[in-house]
This record gives C-alpha cells, structure tokens and sequence, in this order.
C-alpha cells in the first residue's frame, strides 16, 4: 500500500517516487524535518523543510485515509452487502469525500423518515414508482394501506421518503450538486434579529452576499465569528435552486406520468431537506479549512519573519517597561542576558519625578556599562523614549523601542516562574524586552506563539493546526539559526531537532553539575542522549570557542574527516582553513565525493567553512519616529511618516507610526503596481514611509499608503 501512496504522493506534489519513498523511510528511522532538509540532500533529491513538511503532512493524511476505508469495509462486510464491484471500487479510492459518498447507503443512521416507511413494508411501492411505468398509481398504493399506513396518501408520502433518500445516497445526484455549489454557491450573511446595536462590529455583513469561490480567508472567518457569536445568520446556497432542480430531473424523472411527479415531488423534498443541507454543510466545512489553512499560512510566515529579526546580540541592555502612574520598570541585563539589576523610576505624570529619574538612569548606564536600551512599545512608550533620548550619557547608546506583544503572557508564565522565582510578573516582563532586543529567537520561543501579536483571527481557525503549524516554524528558525549549546535555555533546547523537553532538560542539569561543553562529543554524555538522538541535534548545537573549530559551525560531526581531508589536501591546518576564502577557493568539491556524500552536501560544508556559524539574520537598526506624533489627534491627512510593519495580511499591513493604533496600508496601497501578496512588498519589522490617506477618529482607523514614496 505504501508504493500506492509514494506514487500519489509524487504526482500531487510534482515530486519524483524516490524522493518521496527516501524522504518516508527517513521519517519513518526518527529524522526531523531540519536534519533531513540540512543534512540529507542526495538522499531526498535537496527537498526543503516546507517539501519534506508537505511529503509528511500528505503521508499522514494518506495513512488516516487507509484506516477508514478499512472501517468502510468493515462496516459494509458485517452487514453481508460488499460485492467484488464495490470493493474494487474502495480500493481504487483514495478521495476521502468519494470514499464517503461510497460508504453512505451503508453507514449506520438514526431512525430516518425513510426507515420507519421501510418497517412499514412500503419499499415494493418506492420501487414501483422509481420504475415510472404508466398506471393507476392510487390503486397500487391501496394494496399497502394496512397496520400503520392509514390511507394511500400515507403510503405514498412513506415511498417518496424511501425514494427522497435513494436521491439523496445517489453518487450522480451528490456530484451534481457539488459541481454546482463549486461554481455558482453564493454565501450570504444577515444581522440576527434584535442585535444589531450588540453586533455593529459586524455592521458590514448585516445584509452581504458575494460568490463563494471569492469570498477572501479573513472575511470568511470574520463571517464564522459573527456567526458563531450569535449576531450573523451565514448561509451558502445556489443562486438559484430552480436551476438545481432541473438538473437533477434530468437523472431521477424518466416519464411524465402520475409515477414521475412522485419521483419528481420526492426529488425536490431530497434536494430541500437532505441534499442541499449536506452539500451546504461540506462546502461550509471545506471554505473554513480553505480560510484556515490561509490564515494559518499568514501567521507562520509572519511568526518565521518575526522570529528572524535582526537580534542586537551579546550586549549590556538596559530594558524599560514604561508606565505612567506604576511608574517605568527598569532591569540591567549582562551580555548573557542575566538579570543584574531592578528598580523603578516614575518621569510622567502623576508623580513626575524627572530629576531624580534622571539622576538614577543615568548612574545605571555608567555603574553596568550599558551599551543599549530597550523600551516596551505599550502605555507611556513614547514619552519614554522622548526622556530616555534627552539625556546625556557617559558613552554612546543606541535606543530601541521593541513589541510587548506577548510579554505580559509570558511574565505570568510557568517558564518566567522558573526562571525568576523570587521576582513578580513587572520585573520579568522587562526582562523579556531586554532579551527580545538582544536575541528575538530565543526570547520568544517562550511564548505561546498565537500571543505574539503577528497572527490574524488565530483563535477562529483550526487550533490543532495552527499549533502543528507553529510550532513547525519555531523549530524551523530555531534550527536554521542554530543554539548555543552552552547558554541556551532548556525551552530553547527543546526545540532543536531530536532533543525535546527532556533531553534539553537534560542539557541544562548537565550544564550546571559539569560546566560548559567544551567539544559536541561530550554532548553524547548527556543522560539518555543516544547515538540517533546526538546524530539529529548534532550540527545544530554550537560550542564558541571549542578547540575543534567546527564545533561552532554548522558542519556536522559526520563530515569532519571530510574536512580534516581537505585541509591536509591543501597543507594547511584546519583553523587555518576555516574563513580563509583564498585557501578555501583552491578546493575541488568533486574529489570528496563518495556513495554516501555528494556535491550538495560538499557544497554546504564549503559555504560554512567560508562563513563558520554564520547567523542568518540580518544587522539590527535603529528606527524613530516622527518625535511630533504622539496620537491619532497630531495626524492629518497627506502627512508622510516612519513606521514599522506590525503585522501582515492578505489584505494589507498594519504599520505602527507612533501612536496608540496602527494604521492599515491596504494592498492596494502598497506599490504603484499590481500587488496580490503584500509579503511581495513588506516584511514583519521593516521599517516603512507612509502617507496617512485618511484618519477616523469616532473608530480609531487609520488609512495609510505607500505608493509613490
């Protein structure tokens, strides 16, 4: 069977057989999705984590497919009606909604209106009518009205229940209707009566309809929300029934005689009662996981950009959670990010103790060596950074505003607990936009990903998929940056190919029993670090200054003595091969290919050994605001300012100017060109121009543009 999914597989992803039955037996050895993509490329024909993601998803999928379909024929072989026709059929089938469609005159109901007519004995008369032969149709249902049939009409309204389900099981019929909703379903939503006041966030689909097959990710889920809060009726239907109807006469009514409009009467009831509500939930079904898996694809790529932002790096930071009347908390971070030093100041109003603020910032900077400050961008974020800027420093410092998003859940968390036992939630929470400067990555990882702030409509959307999906990015980055095995915390660790909660607890204990790895080899002397464990995390964890230069690259251990070779080869030692571009030019790749090693992994070692540990991310910059825009009263329209990207999605992005909310630049606003993805254009955090278009003050909306700046 598993041949069977390989050759599926490979066509649905234009992917070829061995690359997917290769990437499989990988999968199915323990391989992680990082280590595959980084250190199996000749194996897999150099899939990326997203291929080698969507072999596994569309696996997956395929295995839980082959587990109904032995349900199918479970259930259909104990009720003694699977022929060799129909269990051809469930073998040939690998459409889970064509798998169902086969399985439904067989699947177990409730007692239906079709069943009691049925115990009623009135099937012979069902069958009569399906024929449609001319006749006395009144007469033939007089020979059943006996027991609990009452009278002809009684026994013909029991046929055309049998006859509406028949209609209703047909594959044809089914099919008929799916093609139709697939081309003409209009979704439509109106306001429930009587909360309209309640509801007026939604004010714009108290009476909206558009075709289905356009209707966008974010307002299909807005729709659902509105729905499922109980303020929107949502409803998906043909545009016009009539037409449905015709085209399903043409398969059930074969005369036109008293036994036809039976047929046709039960046909309409089916339609009505049974198939439309069907067909309607199914495309319900398949437009939300079609608006979630968009909106999750959003979020992942918007976490990935956010979680690769440019970290300022081992530096002495300074972090403020700014305030107004709880006053600014302040923490003094060492390079290793380690809490030095808290206190609080109050420079804004009510208390307004600027001097004294002053006096104490400023004596900070000079007692710890501070080379940076971190501001929290929540309440009082700019009048913060205005008093942080004005003052005068014994060095130079560069000022940073970074996003709280996400901090307060972490400082109430289960990890800042651990962490800072002994400090409450105000003192952890600006620990975090200390270290969120210093190194993004590693400071939000410890944070439930749906409250970081990049995501839209994340708790609308399939929760087990989002997560799955999230959680694949974060160990994606996690990877592709690589971790300091030595000063890395265990929530880090577990999220490094083949560690996991307790081999990155592991890590950590053995850290503080032994001191500071000093080569990857000790690593295997961690507790229950096996040799598959060890070869999966290996190239991800870096030791800086380890004898073995290679120990803080991205080289795994396996190709050290392809190295070591080349450096002999060259007569050179290995410390004086590694990021010497002259020497490392003179190496001929193709000479060190072997069975098991070819020339894209040669070609990754060369590209390391020119850049050891190179870090993906790019330099961190410093951003101000425009210092005369302090809220959404100092805008106007035409004003063009500085901002940063907060948020993406398909519609647009938000852009933080300075204020209080952020400002929307709608796609069509992004460039003086076609734009249908706006990622084309911006990214999380990049630093922007606008222009303001146009400023709603009674709803705090602010429309921006980029176009012609």
């Amino acid at each position: 069977m598993q041949t069977q999914f390989f050759s599926i597989i490979s066509k649905s992803l234009n992917i070829s057989e061995k690359q997917v039955t290769n990437t499989v037996k990988l999968l199915e050895e323990g391989a992680t999705i990082p280590f595959i993509s980084r250190y199996r490329k000749e194996v897999t024909g150099a899939l990326d984590e997203i291929q080698v993601a969507a072999v596994k998803d569309a696996f997956d999928k395929l295995t839980e497919l082959a587990k109904r379909k032995e349900t199918v024929i479970s259930t259909i072989e104990g009720l003694d009606k699977m022929t060799p026709e129909l269990r051809k059929r469930i073998d040939n089938c690998w459409d889970s909604t064509e798998l169902e469609d086969i399985y439904l005159p067989y699947k177990p109901k409730r007692r239906t209106k079709a069943e009691i007519a049925r115990e009623k004995g009135l099937e012979p008369l069902a069958t009569f009518l399906l024929f449609q032969n001319p006749g006395d149709i009144t007469r033939r249902a007089e020979q059943f009205v006996k027991g609990d049939v009452k009278d002809t009409d009684d026994a013909l309204k029991g046929a055309r229940d049998i006859i509406a389900e028949i209609v209703n099981e047909d594959e044809r019929a089914r099919n008929q209707i799916r093609n139709t909703f697939a081309r003409e379903a209009i979704i439509s939503s109106k306001v429930v009566k009587g909360k309209e006041e309640e509801g007026s966030k939604y004010k714009d689909y108290f009476d909206w309809s558009e075709p289905l097959k356009r209707c966008s990710s974010h307002r299909m889920l807005a729709l659902r929300r509105g729905e499922n809060e109980g303020f929107l009726r949502v409803t998906i239907s043909p545009e016009d029934d009539e037409t449905v109807l015709e085209r399903l006469k043409r398969i059930f009514v074969k005369s036109n005689n008293e036994a036809s409009s039976q047929v046709e009467t039960a046909m309409t009831d089916a339609y009505k009662r049974l198939l439309k509500p069907s067909i309607e939930t199914e495309f319900s079904s398949l437009a939300k996981e079609k608006a979630d898996e968009e909106a999750i694809r959003v979020f992942a790529q918007n976490l990935k950009q956010l979680l690769l932002a440019a970290p300022l790096g081992q530096k002495r930071v300074l972090a403020i959670d700014p305030g107004y009347r709880t006053g600014c908390k302040i923490v003094c971070l060492d390079a290793q990010g380690n809490l030095i030093h808290n206190e609080t100041i109050y420079p804004h109003p009510p208390q307004n103790e600027k001097a004294m603020a002053a006096k104490k910032l400023t004596k900070l900077v000079e007692q710890y060596k501070i080379e940076a400050i971190s501001i929290g961008n929540g309440t009082a974020s700019r009048e913060t950074e205005s008093f942080v800027t004005g003052l005068r420093y014994d060095r130079e410092l560069q000022v940073f505003v970074v996003s709280e998003d996400g901090a307060s859940i972490y400082s109430a968390s289960k990890i800042a607990r651990e962490e800072f036992p002994e400090y409450d939630v105000t003192v952890r929470g600006a620990v975090s936009i200390g270290r969120r400067l210093m190194d993004p990555l590693a400071e939000l990882v410890k944070i439930d990903a749906k409250s970081i702030g990049v995501g839209q409509y994340q708790y609308d959307v399939n929760q087990t998929a989002l997560k799955k999906s999230l959680d694949q990015t974060v160990e994606n980055c996690v990877n592709q940056v690589g971790v300091n095995v030595n000063t890395a915390s265990k929530h880090l660790l577990t999220y490094v190919s083949g560690l996991g909660a307790t081999l990155a607890q592991n890590i950590v204990n053995y850290r503080a029993e032994n001191g500071a790895f000093k080569t990857r080899k000790e690593i295997m002397k961690v507790p229950r670090m096996g040799e598959k464990a060890f070869e999966q995390c290996a190239g991800f964890l870096r030791i800086p200054d380890a004898k073995n230069p290679l120990d803080n690259s991205a080289v795994h251990p396996e190709s050290y003595a392809i190295v070591e070779q080349m450096s002999k080869d060259l007569g050179c030692t290995m410390s004086e091969l590694i990021a010497n571009k002259e020497i490392i030019s003179q190496i001929d790749p193709k000479k060190y290919i072997t069975a098991s090693v070819g020339l894209p992994t040669l070609q990754d070692i060369i590209q390391e050994l020119e850049k050891p540990g190179r870090d993906p991310r790019k330099a961190i910059k410093v951003f101000e605001f425009d210092p005369n825009i302090k809220t959404i009263n100092d805008l106007h329209e035409g004003i063009v300012l500085p901002g940063i990207v907060t948020n993406i999605t398909n519609f647009g992005c938000f852009v933080d100017v300075g204020i209080k909310e952020n400002g929307l630049v709608h796609v069509s606003q992004l460039a003086d060109k076609f734009i249908s993805d706006p990622t084309e254009i911006v990214s999380i955090h990049q630093h922007v121009k606008v222009k303001v278009l146009s400023v709603d003050m009674e709803r705090k909306r602010v429309q921006l543009t980029m176009k012609g700046l």
